[in-house]
């Protein structure tokens, strides 16, 4: 018999007789314990649970992308629906590339305070043994990679059914490259609003803000739908609605939940205020609808799910579920009324993204100033600092995509044309533009 130990990380093999083995173990257990020790502190530099989280949670924030088609198709016109979820898959194509090229790079690769570098163009120097924190570079990649493609599927809700498809194309890559990518990097990249100290946990000012205030820019330039407000646009399909806001509901878990980036404590936490808040929200304006109409809605008690979601989204693991639920219900009340400015100032949001995603991409970085408690403090807890931050912070984020997306506007508008004409509007896009239809009776 022989008795045997290998020490794989100081690469040697000893080998002793058995009669001497029994002794030689015990002189040699606490090296083996200091071994063993090494081996679990370099193991832990990747974690499987946290690889598989987020893995999970890229799927599930891809799921939001047919979801948002759902929700934004049933709610158009029979004769657009096709245009209308296009829209959304058409992001996962245009900007799945943009992304990988130049996007990535452009967010989070070392830069200056205002833009990423071009170091990881095409994704270059990131190989499978690359790690961010416990996960794989290429989890990290793909889960914020996510991000970037649902947001300006987000805009295209407030331009529905009268911009051309072309147009669509070239501004979502545009916006992306000259929008979203410098955003994310001054919040998560390391850029001026993150050395500044602002708290978005998963994309309140990155994702929400800069879709709505972006919607609400190019709503007012390509102008009021043909017959718009005296004519009822009324949903085709609010089931289909209802089936989208569902979908979106079960992935947000993966787009704030899995911000954590581990399956831990924090992910739990989002995870519970993201079900908190959603489904206060959806209270609250179905409360606002009984008391105000006297019907709850199918659509409202779906947009008020979706406000709920987008108003918690940077808090998620920053507050503990009671103010989770302060923010849902006042996201709920406060989005009902925001989706109603449109009819105050005269635009036409198709969709209603500006009401729901542009409001409460504002309220909700503002909420989180106020009620960060865990892992920072915000007012609540004694820091009025971070109130001031939190403002600044959307208040410079807002105009910036403001600015720019009117200006990509200007440019695309002279250029291509933005708008579709009449005969395409009157008969439909997606058999004027598209060539087929959603429905063949």
């Amino acid at each position: 018999m022989v008795f045997s130990t290998v020490l794989e990380r100081a690469g040697a093999v000893v080998l002793r007789p058995a009669s001497k083995g029994l002794l030689l173990g015990f002189a040699m257990c606490p090296a083996l314990l200091f071994a063993s020790a090494a081996l679990a502190a370099d193991a832990s530099s990747l974690n499987s649970g946290d690889t598989a989280w987020l893995l999970i949670s890229s799927a599930l924030v891809m799921l939001m992308l047919p979801g948002l088609a759902l929700f934004n198709g049933g709610m158009v016109q029979k004769k657009n629906v096709l245009n209308s979820i296009m829209h959304s898959f058409s992001a996962l194509g245009v900007i799945g590339i943009q992304w990988i090229v130049i996007g990535y790079s452009l967010a989070f690769a070392p830069g200056n305070d205002f833009i990423g570098g071009f170091s990881q163009v095409f994704l270059m120097g990131t190989t499978p043994e690359s790690l961010n924190g416990t996960v794989p570079s290429y989890a990290f990649i793909m889960f914020q990679g996510m991000f970037a493609i649902i947001t300006p599927a987000l805009i295209s809700g407030a331009i529905a059914e009268r911009m051309k498809f072309s147009a669509y194309v070239i501004f979502i890559f545009l916006w992306s490259l000259l929008v979203y990518d410098p955003i994310a990097h001054w919040v998560w990249g390391g850029g001026w609003m993150s050395k500044m100290g602002t708290l978005d946990f998963a994309g309140g000012i990155v994702v929400h803000l800069s879709s709505g205030v972006a919607a609400l820019a190019l709503a007012r330039m390509l102008g009021i739908r043909k017959g718009y407000p005296s004519e009822m646009f009324i949903p085709h399909n609010l089931t289909m609605t209802l089936l989208g806001a569902g979908l979106l509901w079960f992935g947000w878990f993966g787009f704030n939940a899995g911000s954590a980036n581990a399956a831990n404590a924090n992910a739990a936490l989002a995870f519970t205020t993201t079900m908190t808040a959603a489904a206060a929200a959806a209270c609250a304006w179905m409360i606002m609808e009984w008391w105000l109409v006297k019907r709850p809605s199918a659509l409202g008690l779906a947009t008020g799910t979706i406000a709920g979601l987008a108003t918690i989204t940077p808090a998620a693991g920053y507050v503990v579920p009671g103010w989770a639920l302060v923010i849902g219900l006042s996201a709920g009340v406060i989005c009902f009324y925001g989706v109603r400015l449109k009819f105050t100032f005269g635009y036409d949001d198709s969709l209603d993204v500006v009401g729901v995603h542009g409001i409460g991409g504002v309220w909700g970085p503002i909420a989180t100033g106020l009620f960060a408690s865990v892992g920072a403090q915000g007012l609540v807890a004694g820091n009025l600092h971070q109130l001031w931050v939190q403002l600044l912070s959307v208040l410079a984020a807002g105009i910036y995509a403001f600015v720019v997306t009117y200006v990509i506007g200007l440019v695309l508008n002279k250029t291509m044309g933005l708008r579709v004409n009449d005969e395409e509007e009157f008969g439909g896009l997606d058999k004027e533009i598209h060539g087929e239809v959603g429905y063949s009776i």
